[in-house]
C-alpha cells in the first residue's frame, strides 16, 4: 500500500468530516513509514482524547497497518481556533 500525506489528508477530512487536517510525513527521519496529524473536527466535540484518536484510528485502522509511527493531534473548532490566537 502506497501511503501519502495527501491521501491521509483527504480520508480524514472526508470520513471525519473534518474542518482542518495537517499531514507530516516524518519517514526520512525513521527507518519505516511514519506521520503525524493534526485534526480539527466538529466530531470531537465532547468526546475525551481517548476517544478521540479511536475516531481517527478507526478511519485509518487499515492505513495504520502498514505505518510504524503514527502521531496524532484531535482538536474541535473552538480548540482549533483558541489556538490560532496564540
Amino acid at each position: 500500500m502506497e501511503l501519502s500525506a495527501e491521501y491521509l489528508r483527504e480520508k480524514l477530512q472526508r470520513d471525519l468530516e473534518a474542518e482542518h487536517v495537517e499531514v507530516e510525513d516524518t519517514t526520512p527521519n525513521r527507518c519505516a513509514s511514519s506521520f503525524r496529524v493534526l485534526v480539527v473536527s466538529a466530531k470531537f466535540e465532547g468526546k475525551p482524547l481517548l476517544q478521540r484518536h479511536r475516531l481517527v484510528n478507526t478511519c485509518l485502522a487499515e492505513e495504520l497497518l502498514h505505518i510504524h509511527a503514527f502521531e496524532q493531534k484531535t482538536l474541535t473548532p473552538e480548540q482549533w481556533a483558541r489556538e490560532q490566537q496564540k
